[in-house]
């Protein structure tokens, strides 16, 4: 079989490198190899590999940061296989850090070292070069893919899915020169990431712009969760600052209003290591109490020098900035980080188009539910990585159980048709559909560019879908996005955008739909839980066929 994996990140490079025992692989991604969210990955790989640690620890810990919105079987295979995947990174070189404190050597039976983080009972999360295990991960999985034999094809971008009779047999894509270009596949598996790109202050890297799912939307694909947006809490509150690890406060670093107040001890029982949905709200309410400025995030308690060893690269980031964080705090702010929603698959990737498969943050296999616990990510993209490699040649079910065990309402929307009315004046955005010079993937112009498209996206989605929402504002960005003019992907920018056009319009509805708080979802006006309303909604674009509601199954 001729096998197309679409991203280059830790699911895609575990499905490629899975894959290519058997298949004829070949590996699309926008950028460089090295490009996507994986090397940003600060924290850790979360895994119930100590003495101390159980699997269904991890399960619990899973289920509770979700919201009630889990899927338990995706949970149960996340959690079962997650030591098994670990073991094989261990196999594979990936330079964990060690310990040999006597005291972690019994608690946990091996010399693994091993962090903390926001609403783990255990310490189960391992890491790598202190704080940049992604980066360790990413390097030892590149290396192992340059020993397999896999046609890479780098700074490739994804425009479209091909399908023949209601199957994906292919992919459209921008090459390297920026020409339009079909790959034949007898399989595609999306890894293409998340869109934080959504927002103007993300966490994520340039290239995160939903290419994945918002290509598996416009060809049919059942999509679900996408109001779950996970924002984390500790951005580093500068220009361009980036990601402050959750691990450093499960190290003991603590959050302080400008009064130096330790706020989040009123907020939840577990304060800083409350799940970061509680911990985003609890800062966003504290810098709206003191007239917008940031909080500090405080590690001064901490051994200076465990601090530097265990933080290098964070040290260098804050050092930087012009702080010194072993002397004082840093400031910091929730950014958009993470999307729990996806193309929904089963627990082998498959999604409800035969042909297509998606793994990690492209995906939404419900194992996140409404909000992802903290360094699950990693070990995501490792499991499901693994299972779909080795479903795709397996013949498919006569029933595919989406999102397993959960019944999945599907609510079908029209196309989108932009006529400038209800919503901004969009004139001067269809500038955005023009060609920009040089506009390859990972071309000079490519950083810096924001289109008029993008930016009234990213306004709409940061002041009306972001951390906390209401119905007001929602309504009003369903309708200036609606608006908005398509995009024609004559370039990658344009490609991009029209990408983020789709995803940002089905977010702002399924938000709107779902009139309740859960997990990241937090509406103003519909601040409790509501414990009638679905665990999932899901939504597919017309016309295609599909059963509404989905009994835990759609027809293969």
């Amino acid at each position: 079989m001729h096998v197309v994996i679409v991203g280059s990140g830790i699911a895609g490079l575990t499905a490629a490198v899975r894959a290519s025992a058997r298949h004829d692989v070949t590996l699309v991604t926008k950028g460089a190899l090295r490009d996507g969210a994986t090397a940003y990955a600060q924290g850790g790989i979360a895994v119930a590999l100590g003495a101390d640690d159980r699997v269904a620890l991890h399960e619990q810990d899973t289920r509770a940061a979700a919201a009630g919105s889990a899927d338990e079987h995706a949970v149960a295979v996340l959690c079962a296989d997650g030591p098994a995947r670990v073991r094989d990174l261990l196999a594979l070189g990936v330079p964990f850090d060690r310990t040999t404190d006597p005291a972690s050597l019994d608690r946990y039976g091996d010399d693994l070292a091993r962090g903390r983080e926001a609403a783990h009972g255990r310490w189960r999360v391992l890491h790598a070069d202190g704080d940049a295990t992604g980066a360790a991960v990413e390097r030892t999985l590149v290396d192992a893919l340059h020993r397999c034999h896999v046609t890479i094809l780098e700074r490739t971008c994804l425009t479209d899915l091909v399908l023949r009779d209601g199957a994906v047999v292919g992919v459209d894509v921008l090459d390297l020169l920026g020409e339009p270009r079909r790959i034949d596949a007898d399989a595609v598996v999306l890894a293409a990431g998340g869109a934080g790109h959504l927002y103007r202050e993300t966490t994520n890297p340039l290239v995160a712009t939903g290419d994945g799912v918002a290509a598996a939307w416009r060809a049919g694909a059942v999509v679900a969760d996408l109001e779950f947006v996970q924002f984390h809490p500790t951005r580093l509150a500068v220009p361009d600052g980036g990601l402050v690890s959750e691990a450093v406060r499960g190290e003991g670093a603590v959050l302080r209003d400008a009064a130096g107040r330790r706020f989040m001890t009123a907020v939840h029982p577990d304060a800083e290591l409350a799940p970061r949905d509680v911990v985003a709200r609890g800062i966003a309410a504290a810098v709206r109490e003191q007239g917008g400025a940031p909080v500090l995030l405080d590690a001064t308690g901490l051994d200076p020098d465990h601090l530097v060893r265990r933080f290098p690269g964070l040290t260098r980031a804050t050092r930087a900035a012009g702080f010194d964080w072993t002397r004082e705090g840093v400031p910091v702010a929730p950014a958009a980080h993470y999307a729990m929603g996806g193309v929904v698959t089963d627990a082998e990737g498959r999604t409800s188009l035969p042909g297509l498969l998606a793994v990690g943050e492209t995906a939404c296999t419900g194992v996140h539910g409404a909000n992802r616990l903290a360094s699950n990510s990693l070990l995501e993209g490792l499991v499901f990585g693994v299972r779909a490699a080795d479903a795709v040649a397996v013949p498919r079910p006569a029933h595919l159980r989406l999102r397993g065990d959960a019944d999945l309402p599907v609510v079908t929307v029209p196309p989108v048709v932009t006529d400038g009315h209800d919503g901004t004046d969009v004139a001067d955005a269809h500038r955005a559909s023009r060609p920009v010079h040089g506009d390859r993937p990972g071309g000079a112009t490519h950083p810096r560019d924001v289109t008029d498209v993008r930016r009234v996206v990213q306004t709409e989605m940061t002041e009306r879908v972001g951390l906390l929402r209401d119905a007001a504002g929602l309504t009003a960005a369903r309708r200036t996005l609606d608006a908005l003019p398509d995009p024609a992907p004559t370039g990658v920018r344009a490609a991009e955008d029209r990408a983020l056009l789709d995803l940002a319009r089905i977010t702002a509805r399924a938000a709107e739909a779902r009139r309740e708080s859960r997990g990241a979802h937090a509406r103003t006006d519909h601040p409790d839980t509501d414990p009638t309303a679905p665990a999932s909604t899901a939504w597919v674009r017309t016309p295609v066929t599909v059963t509404t509601p989905v009994q835990q199954g759609v027809p293969a």
